[in-house]
């Protein structure tokens, strides 16, 4: 098979899961249609190294898993977490509830190696997937290895329905409320006034403030952001004398370190144009993985998968509730922010404005259910894909 011939055919599949995506609105996720359509391909016809062979070796994989991590600590603002704090709490605590119930009670019936590499990809995206499926792979745990992939594409099955139903029973409350009069809601035009004032442009390079807008061309945002993923390596190989800490955790550290200190501006990933290309190259790798996964391997994880996510979303529902009854957070509001830990953005934002649409037509009661729906979703969604998912890899992958 030609180099171009295995692009072609690796970019259609990518494309058909988003297009299945799209049409059923997010309720197939397009991850599991791809991962349906790749072991297709790795049972018939595909050549076993055929992501390499399209141009995305596992070097370049690696490459991209340092600037994408790095990148994801751009996006955090202080601010923005602070007035979310008790979305963050309980996030936390659904998280605490996953590993909490599975390594206290899945330990005894899957074995530990098992549940530890369920846990990242559980609460987490791709990046937490794959370097759990790496870490398998290099202690010769092929099956947990393919498991960890499996894990992540099939999550989104027990999430997207689940959020949608507590969603639904959250508006319905929240729209009792404000047409009973019990729930005031702030106008539009003053909403947006405190909006706009503090989205007011502030200079994020700061230490490049005086350089001409000219010269920070995509190249020189490649560049600082290399030189920071870089020391976020160098550190990681200095501190492993005295302790494991992996590089990607580190990684998303000096993101946040270098943004506030006007190195790198949010999202410089994207303002590099790079960012498409990025997931594009991760993603194939990711299911680059199921190359290992024979129909008998498949069957021997079914249990498993089951299993773990049947008893992480139980964990997650009790310690959410329990946090939402002391923070005064709805138990519905409190279960559906754990839940973004099975699917994140964008996932978090799509089920949430087409319950909301589904509810009313008024446009000022979709105004107020958004006001108080979406932010708290976003947050959630990224404190547990962005954030405690790499964290929890990069210490769990040390544990096999």
């Amino acid at each position: 098979m030609s180099q171009l011939l295995a692009l072609v055919i690796l970019l259609l599949i990518l494309f058909i899961g988003d297009l299945v995506a799209v049409r059923t609105k997010a309720w197939v996720p397009s991850i599991f249609v791809c991962a349906v359509l790749f072991l297709a391909g790795y049972w018939t016809f595909f050549p076993q190294d055929i992501v390499a062979l399209a141009g995305v070796p596992p070097v370049v994989a690696t490459m991209m898993m340092y600037l994408l991590i790095t990148n994801m600590g751009t996006l955090l603002s202080i601010q923005e977490l602070k007035n979310q704090w008790k979305t963050i709490v309980i996030a936390l605590s659904g998280i605490l509830g996953i590993i909490a119930i599975l390594l206290g009670i899945g330990t005894f019936i899957f074995g530990f190696k098992t549940v530890v590499v369920a846990i990242p990809p559980l609460v987490g995206g791709v990046v937490s997937a794959l370097i759990m499926s790496e870490g398998a792979k290099e202690t010769g745990l092929a099956s947990l290895s393919v498991f960890a992939i499996v894990i992540y594409v099939m999550q989104g099955f027990a999430g997207y329905p689940l959020t949608s139903i507590v969603l639904k029973k959250e508006g319905k409350r929240l729209l009792k409320q404000y047409r009973s009069g019990q729930l005031a809601y702030k106008a539009q035009g003053q909403a947006a006034e405190e909006t706009a004032a503090a989205a007011a442009p502030k200079p994020e390079l700061k230490l490049f403030r005086n350089m001409p807008e000219k010269y920070n061309t995509d190249f020189f945002k490649f560049l600082r952001l290399a030189a920071v993923s870089y020391l976020a390596y160098l550190t990681s190989t200095l501190l492993a004398p005295v302790a494991s800490v992996s590089p990607f955790v580190l990684c998303l550290l000096f993101g946040v370190i270098a943004t506030s200190l006007g190195f790198l501006e949010k999202q410089v990933l994207q303002k590099a144009n790079g960012f498409g290309f990025a997931i594009m190259a991760l993603m194939l790798f990711i299911f680059d993985g199921l190359k290992q996964a024979t129909p008998g391997m498949m069957l021997e994880i079914i249990y498993p998968l089951a299993g773990s996510i049947i008893l992480g979303v139980m964990g997650m529902y009790i310690f959410s509730f329990v946090a939402g009854k002391i923070l005064k957070v709805s138990k519905e509001m409190a279960f559906a922010v754990s839940l973004t830990a099975l699917y994140g953005f964008p996932a978090d934002y799509i089920i949430t404005n087409e319950v909301i649409k589904s509810l009313t037509e008024d446009e000022k009661e979709r105004e107020m259910l958004t006001s108080n729906m979406l932010p708290p979703m976003l947050v959630g969604g990224f404190i547990t894909v962005t954030i405690v998912s790499v964290v929890l890899a990069g210490t769990f992958v040390g544990l096999l």
